[in-house]
């Protein structure tokens, strides 16, 4: 457990996201899910699982009050910064003015162009609000196909989802859409008491190392609609979904038998190997 020592009145703290908090009289909006990193012991663990290399381009999203920014830039030849909220554009100004090989840039990196990031990441590094992580995430994945790994911080559940094997509970679309080109570690469980505002969940440092490109839009499609109605038989569910037209159901049956597999499978069963087989099959 990370303690939070009172400075003497009067005086701003040692710890940066602490003194920052106050030198710029910053509020967290529980809206936007802001729970600002405190402990900075966090940030070597972090940088390497990154495993950061003096040629690297690092995108880091979600730039708070820059604590990790500041510790990245001088690891990476240049560091893009996303960040929602134009409150903290002074913290993190103030964070990244000794480090002349960043940029921050302002935006929601649910809709933010990655494409356009110049020069282009090939790494990502990010705190995530718990609300957006597994879409920015995948988008990411999805985007920047010249990124190696990720590192991100996210709500235990989510890590875990990521993570899971075929037929565990929390294994599910986004389990299956990173795993088509990623591999998932969960890394480390992190304490909820390393950030201010202290959260109600705890959290987990996740890495993905790409393994191959991004799954084609139709594959993305399929897995989602595999799992729309996780309780019925993968055929129904594509059909319920209505995915793939009115003759999906029967050609899905036709498909899982060519595959060898029971025609009631529910998509919890399937491997990512075994729907991309499977997209293959429906397309004969």
């Amino acid at each position: 457990m990370s303690a939070v020592v009172a400075e003497p009145e009067g005086e701003l703290p040692v710890q940066p996201s602490l003194r920052r908090i106050r030198e710029f009289n910053v509020r967290p909006k529980h809206d936007l899910g802001q729970n600002f990193l405190i402990d900075s012991n966090i940030l070597g663990v972090i940088d390497r699982l990154a495993e950061l290399g003096p040629g690297d381009v690092v995108l880091e999203i979600g730039g708070g009050l820059g604590v990790l920014s500041e510790h990245l830039a001088p690891l990476c030849s240049h560091l893009h910064v996303i960040e929602l909220d134009q409150a903290l554009v002074p913290a993190l100004e103030d964070a990244l003015s000794n480090n002349p090989n960043t940029t921050l840039h302002i935006g929601d990196a649910m809709v933010f162009d990655l494409v356009e990031l110049d020069p282009p990441p090939t790494k990502v590094v990010a705190n995530l609000p718990y609300g957006i992580a597994a879409t920015v995430i995948l988008r990411s994945v999805e985007l920047l196909p010249q990124v190696t790994r990720w590192v991100a911080m996210v709500q235990r559940e989510v890590g875990e989802r990521f993570a899971a094997s075929p037929g565990e509970k929390a294994y599910g679309a986004p389990s299956v859409i990173a795993q088509l080109s990623c591999e998932v570690r969960v890394a480390r469980a992190i304490s909820r008491n390393v950030f201010h505002p202290v959260p109600n969940v705890d959290s987990v440092l996740i890495t993905l190392d790409r393994t191959g490109p991004p799954p084609p839009d139709q594959l993305r499609k399929l897995v989602r609609a595999a799992f729309a109605h996780r309780r019925k038989a993968l055929p129904r569910s594509l059909a319920t979904a209505g995915y793939g037209g009115n003759e999906i159901r029967d050609r899905a049956r036709a498909a899982l038998e060519r595959l060898e597999l029971p025609l009631d499978v529910r998509a919890e069963r399937l491997s990512p190997d075994q729907f991309r087989a499977l997209l293959e099959e429906l397309a004969r």
